[in-house]
């Protein structure tokens, strides 16, 4: 018997009259045998695809009979995924009886089962293919059912109903729309008299889910009057004592509060007012308490849905900020924290401690210093004069936990602020003393560099004389890590007087026997010597021999973060001292590296993250001097690069907890009824390595290029790596790099023969991955993105968790949830305001590669660069239209409005960037670009508005600034549109915008011909009011004033005919010379030099009255630092020498009296005597 007949035969068995084969195959299915499940695997397999209809009845006929409660549950889960509306969607090759029959099947299961575990799979299993199937009335049968089954006696029914609603309102909410009466009175009844809590829990999930996918505000405020009955069944469970029901009441409630946050604002006072009252219950359970805060910092931090809403509660927040302060207090002098070998060591520290933390940071966020610091400063100060150390720990804490979102407010009162801090540094308790070290670290980096600046000579002594604490060194320690807190914000100017006393007291701290200090001691020195680069070569030779010293010694396992640090520390100081100081020590130190990366190393070694970053440095130290070392420092780091994402996903309701779950670098986020774990030190690891990547292509140019083919394909792919922002961040920024590199080789000749059509070939490899890569930031929507992966409709509403547990509630491989934990990532920034920062970091990195590929772009790629700039256009001025819409909200406030207006600024940078693509393929492509120019005028044309933005007008005005320079002839048929746009806004209140426009009246005064010949009037008089402006040549004006004097002397230069010359050009010599933009000032001095060569009537004026004028704008030209080029500047210096020859004695010295004696010096010193 052949293989196919062998087939044949087991599935014959397997879907045959006898049950037993059927149910062997099901059991080997849940079997914990590798190889058992394997081969049950493929007989599933088989039998889906050769008789779907058979084994669709058989676990149907399993779920509904079997008396083994593992059976159905597999049964119901196998069913699921076989009735799951992907790319392997089963239902429509069933026959029509075998549909029918499981549709009737499933619902007589839900009646007759008790199991509330495979229950719930059921539910999920009829609300799978419910979600496939009644959009197009499949089913006509379940929403009577469903409604029959509510309105039962049975609980079981009512929570089974329930749950299906729930899912069902997810899936396809707007099949459930036209039934929102009847949902309404039942979700009523059910919430007011059900005396079951799980029916009551089940109703408010799906009340919460309903609420949700309701798209028309008017339909989700028929609800208001059900949330007296929601919040209703949280306080009935804890009056009840049932707390466990009264937290997913809570989850629920906050899921509700992120995602419609308005629809509570009615009764917001009710609810908070609630929720503040559990979690002061000191008789609940800490979670429960957690859990009721949540949802209160949730709704702050709402505020795309609901801005300011909660702003307009002062007394909760203060109420709120209490219980934060009291949960604070929740620290004990545990012996432990004294002793431990780690700054990392939190003994003592309670869950309550760390949530108050995490919550008063993001209250402050959230709401701003505007509102926050009032009520911080009424409340800190009685707790730093209580007597109990716990209470001063605790306001020092809150201190520097608000500081981040109340910075702005913060700084206006820095003096109370720094005061506060160091008068506790004296306190006698050490954990006191640590706290204030710790807020001035927080502070230093929250506040600077304005702390810096004004406070550097109290903070840097009070630090200083805190590392003498030798009776504590977890207090030395700190203080050293301070010191890297605030050197990161501060100039070598301010930090240099400092350090004779910080170094030694650093040195002194590097040969304490306390590793933890040791380890503070290095980061700060590295900080120091990084923030006070050249300054701190007098330090170097007392510095290094330690340094080197510990990289050497510190070989026992204990000691790897000591000597990672060593690493960290010798390369800071290598790049501060510069090459030729560090040269010696440099091949010492990279000795020991390389033997230590032959060395094999233990999985959680920080070795390999430190050295990673040691070698990059090393090498932006030494330069091409590198080079040598790269095939030692390459394979480990590209190793590093490809490393894959390790995710662990199990039930979150298993015994088997994660494997690490101990393990600090593993975090785990709990999802419905899946855990996830995610090692983040993997994610850390290869952002490193991603980042050194592209710090050697930069640093080595052509010097990287044997490396470009390995590098290429590791880093593109990362464009789109969703897990961690870093990994994607750098290989954005790596993209020209390795771009200029291959360039640079091929022209160098160092390509080992390779020649233009390979930089050819790595531009269409990267550019159009760049593009993509775009596209799924600008314009992929959490709707798009998740029909996309499910090829299903999910609602708008739904939070990136719901959508995870959504994703992940179908059973999947491994592969399968590696896959949906990066779409989890994705859906979080998606739901967020789209990140505009990596969109332009993105456009960025786009415009330098089509700098760097130039002509090499074929159009195709022209074509997708220009159609995903509409995109982009288009996406941004919808955000800003959503912004505009917020303000327009009930509670829309003056902090609110701040936010708005930063989030307006980061856009801004999106639109410069897309400027500048343009401005690129417009030099690159000049006329032939005009086609796709054409097509985009109609997205750049309202940029022209007097309702946009001074950045959108100066953006748009460049870009015809190019198309006019660049295009001449071609651009002509632009004027009448365009010119006066431009005209108007030479007067434009905005001097970026006004320089951007009388530059462009140069660009067509030059290039323009006939077609500008008659603006010439109007142009004159416009340009005359920029240079006539009374603040002309102050800094934030002066640029648009020498862009003027440009434009009138291209004027000049170029419609003398139509201009009174006489009068004209000796208003523009008198304008001479300009001296702010260094490259209109050459344009312009060459012109002036060219005139007088030519002998110039105009310029020369009658009997050469203007020529004291010229020969002081030479001087001051000759004078002056680039304002004009060599060539022009020779030219000066012979018609100065040709003037002093040929001019009479009087005149001569008539003209060399009017110069200021400066001039008359360096005159003297280019003329021969």
């Amino acid at each position: 018997m052949d293989e196919q007949q062998l087939q044949q035969a087991q599935l014959a068995a397997i879907l045959g009259q006898d049950p037993a084969p059927f149910e062997t195959l099901i059991s080997s299915l849940m079997s914990s045998s590798n190889e058992q499940r394997s081969q049950a695997e493929l007989a599933f397999n088989l039998c889906k695809q050769n008789n779907p209809d058979s084994l669709s009845l058989k676990l149907a006929h399993l779920l509904q009979h079997s008396p083994h409660p593992d059976a159905r549950a597999m049964a119901a889960v196998l069913l699921r995924k076989l009735l799951t509306r992907d790319d392997a969607y089963l239902w429509p090759r069933l026959n029509i009886n075998t549909q029918s029959s499981l549709k009737s099947i499933l619902l007589s299961c839900v009646q007759q089962e008790q199991a509330k575990s495979i229950l719930k799979k059921l539910c999920d299993t009829v609300s799978e293919l419910a979600s496939g199937i009644l959009p197009d009335n499949g089913w006509p049968e379940l929403l009577p059912f469903m409604f029959q089954c509510v309105s039962s006696d049975s609980p079981k029914l009512q929570e089974s109903a329930f749950l299906i609603f729930a899912q069902l309102s997810q899936y396809i909410g707007e099949t459930l729309v036209p039934f929102i009466k009847e949902l309404h009175g039942v979700f009523l009844q059910c919430l007011n008299s059900s005396p079951s809590f799980d029916v009551k829990i089940a109703a408010l999930n799906a009340v919460i889910n309903f609420i949700q996918c309701l798209s028309s505000s008017s339909d989700r405020d028929r609800f208001q009057d059900l949330l007296p009955a929601m919040m209703r069944t949280l306080t009935e469970a804890l009056n009840n004592g049932n707390e466990a029901t009264a937290q997913e009441a809570l989850e629920l409630l906050i899921e509700l509060a992120g995602t419609e946050p308005r629809f509570l604002r009615r009764q917001l006072v009710d609810v908070v007012g609630a929720m503040l009252q559990i979690a002061e219950a000191q008789s609940l359970e800490e979670g429960t308490r957690h859990l009721a805060i949540e949802f209160v910092i949730t709704l702050a931090e709402a505020r795309e849905r609901a801005p300011g809403m909660m702003r307009k509660l002062p007394q909760f927040i203060s109420r709120l900020f209490a219980i934060l302060m009291n949960m604070l207090l929740d620290v004990e002098d545990d012996p432990a924290w004294h002793t431990a070998e780690t700054e990392d060591e939190d003994a003592g520290e309670s869950s309550n401690y760390s949530v108050g933390q995490e919550c008063l940071d993001r209250l402050a966020i959230s709401l701003g210093g505007n509102t926050i610091v009032p009520v911080a400063s009424e409340q800190l100060p009685v707790y730093l004069s209580a007597p109990e150390w716990q209470k001063h720990h605790a306001a020092l804490i809150a201190l520097a936990q608000i500081a981040e979102g109340c910075s702005k407010v913060m700084l206006k009162n820095l003096e109370q602020v720094v005061n506060m801090v160091l008068n506790s540094f004296q306190h006698p308790h050490p954990r006191v003393r640590w706290a204030a070290i710790n807020a001035i670290g927080q502070l230093s980096t929250d506040l600077g560099p304005d702390l810096q600046n004004q406070y550097h000579q109290r903070v840097l002594p009070a630090l200083a004389a805190s590392m003498d604490d030798f009776q504590n060194p977890r207090v030395q320690a700190h203080a050293a890590s301070a010191v890297l807190n605030f050197s990161e914000n501060c100039t070598p100017e301010i930090l240099t007087p400092y350090l004779d006393g910080i170094v030694s007291k650093l040195l002194v701290l590097l040969q304490n026997g306390k590793q933890m200090v040791q380890e503070g001691a290095l980061t700060a020195l590295a900080s120091v010597a990084d923030s006070s680069q050249e300054h701190f070569q007098k330090y170097y030779d007392a510095v290094m021999p330690y340094l080197k010293a510990i990289l050497v010694n510190a070989t026992d396992k204990s000691n790897r973060m000591l000597r990672a640090k060593s690493m960290e520390c010798i390369s800071l100081v290598g790049m501060a001292v510069g090459k030729d100081k560090f040269r010696d020590d440099a091949k010492q130190v990279m000795d020991v590296l390389m033997s230590l990366q032959g060395s094999q190393m233990e999985a959680d070694d920080p070795t390999t993250s430190y050295m990673l970053q040691a070698w990059a440095r090393l090498c932006k130290c030494l330069g091409q001097d590198f080079l040598p070392y790269m095939s030692v420092v390459m394979p480990p780091l590209l190793l590093s690069a490809q490393l894959k994402p390790d995710v662990t996903i199990t039930s979150a309701d298993s015994d088997n907890e994660i494997d690490d779950s101990d393990d600090e670098s593993m975090e785990t986020i709990t999802l419905g009824d899946k855990r996830i774990g995610i090692k983040t030190s993997v994610l850390e690891e290869k952002a490193t390595a991603c980042n050194m990547l592209c710090c050697y292509a930069d640093e080595l140019k052509e010097g990287f290029y044997p490396w470009i083919d390995q590098v290429a394909p590791t880093l593109v792919p990362l464009l789109k790596f969703y897990f961690h922002e870093e990994v994607r961040k750098a290989a954005v920024s790596a993209m020209p790099e390795l771009l200029r590199s291959a360039k640079l080789a091929v022209e160098k000749g160092i390509a080992q023969g390779r020649n233009e059509s390979y930089v050819k070939q790595l531009s269409d490899y990267i550019i159009p991955a760049l593009v993509e890569a775009l596209h799924k930031v600008t314009v992929v929507t959490f709707h798009s993105y998740t029909s996309l992966v499910r090829g299903r409709m999910v609602n708008t509403y739904t939070s990136p968790t719901r959508s995870f547990i959504l994703l992940l509630s179908w059973p999947c491989d491994q592969n399968s949830c590696l896959f949906y934990t990066s779409i989890y990532f994705k859906l979080k920034n998606l739901l967020r305001e789209p990140d505009t920062e990596i969109c332009a970091n993105m456009l960025d990195a786009l415009n330098e590669c089509l700098q760097i590929s130039g002509t090499l772009v074929e159009e195709g790629q022209v074509r997708s660069v220009v159609d995903e700039i509409k995109q982009v256009i288009t996406a941004s001025s919808s955000r800003k239209r959503e912004r505009a819409e917020r303000a327009k909200a009930e509670d829309f406030d003056a902090e609110e409005g701040e936010l708005v207006r930063e989030e307006n600024e980061q856009e801004e940078e999106v639109f410069d960037q897309v400027g500048e693509i343009l401005g690129t393929l417009i030099k690159t492509f000049k006329a032939s670009f005009l086609p796709f120019f054409d097509e985009l005028s109609s997205y750049l044309t309202p940029m022209w508005g007097k309702d946009k933005t001074p950045e959108e007008r100066r953006i748009a005005i460049c870009i015809f600034d190019d198309v006019a320079e660049q295009c001449r002839e071609s651009a002509l048929k632009y004027y009448d549109t365009f010119l006066p746009f431009l005209l108007e806004a030479c007067n434009d209140e905005n001097p970026d915008v006004r320089q951007a426009a009388v530059y462009g009246l140069g660009v067509c005064a030059e290039f323009g011909a006939s077609m500008f010949k008659p603006l010439v009037g109007e142009a004159l008089s416009r340009l005359n009011v920029v240079i006539r402006h009374p603040n002309a040549k102050q800094a934030e004006n002066v640029m648009a004033y020498d862009n003027a004097v440009s434009a009138l002397g291209k004027i000049c230069q170029f419609h003398r005919d139509s201009i009174d010359a006489s009068q004209v050009i000796p208003a523009w010599l008198n304008c001479l010379p300009i001296t702010g933009d260094l490259i209109e000032a050459k344009v312009v001095h060459e012109q002036l030099c060219l005139m007088v060569e030519r002998s110039d009537g105009e310029i020369l004026g009658p009997n050469n009255q203007f020529l004291p004028k010229i020969v002081s704008v030479f001087a001051e030209v000759l004078c002056g630092k680039d304002l004009a080029t060599e060539s022009t500047a020779s030219r000066m210096v012979n018609l100065l020498r040709h003037l002093k020859q040929t001019l009479p004695p009087d005149t001569l010295a008539s003209t060399w009296s009017m110069l200021l004696p400066q001039q008359q010096m360096a005159l003297q010193s280019i003329l021969p005597s």
